[in-house]
């Protein structure tokens, strides 16, 4: 049987525990209210702790935001840096396995509520959109771009407008997470992952892929 550490123990893993609980708590409240409507006090309350210890942690509601997009949402992006690296020479599995990364990370999960209250909000809160778009739009951008200037220069994909393709391709997954978490419940059908996500690779693929010559 497991020994009980001791309330001194119990209170010191609490401690240590108390910023990720706050912005777990933080995130499910920017994507239920919106960041404008969330109030501190409720993050606080929702994670169980008092308004005080809220602020031992964070100073204001802009520092937890930018801590719920540090923790939450920077990780993928290293991520997707990463498989760059691993993925290079083959660029149509670099690029599917970037935008796939997107949606299996961010668009399926709770996180898909910070890309949503960034589109309603971003006008309102221009510093916090600053913030966003550096930190995580612009990463984005540069490796969907990477991805694709990589199979033009290695001959598998055709010459395109690689800025205007970059958000393209971008969109479609854009959509089928705010859908998600919006316009589903009127139709759920119309955006359903399982058949979308298919659809959209090949289509993107198929467009993108240099096809051979007639008789060739």
């Amino acid at each position: 049987m497991k020994q009980d550490p001791g309330p001194a123990t119990r209170g010191r893993r609490r401690k240590a525990a108390r910023p990720g609980e706050l912005t777990a708590a933080a995130l499910s409240l920017f994507a239920e209210k919106g960041y404008a409507a969330t109030r501190l006090e409720e993050v606080a309350a929702r994670a169980g702790v008092s308004k005080g210890t809220l602020y031992l942690y964070f100073d204001s509601k802009e520092a937890l935001f930018k801590a719920v997009i540090t923790e939450g949402i920077l990780p993928v992006m290293e991520q997707g840096e990463a498989t760059f690296e691993a993925l290079r020479d083959e660029p149509d599995r670099l690029l599917k396995a970037i935008l796939a990364g997107w949606w299996e990370m961010i668009g399926s999960t709770e996180l898909a509520g910070v890309p949503k209250l960034m589109i309603a909000e971003a006008r309102n809160f221009p510093e916090l959109a600053r913030f966003y778009y550096e930190e995580v739009i612009s990463r984005g951008r540069a490796l969907v771009e990477g991805a694709l200037r990589l199979g033009i220069e290695q001959g598998l994909f055709r010459p395109v407008d690689v800025p205007a393709t970059v958000q393209v391709l971008m969109a479609p997954l854009i959509l089928l997470s705010i859908w998600r978490t919006s316009f589903a419940v009127c139709d759920a059908d119309a955006c359903r992952p399982e058949k979308y996500l298919p659809a959209y690779f090949d289509l993107m693929l198929s467009g993108l892929r240099v096809q051979p010559q007639a008789g060739a």
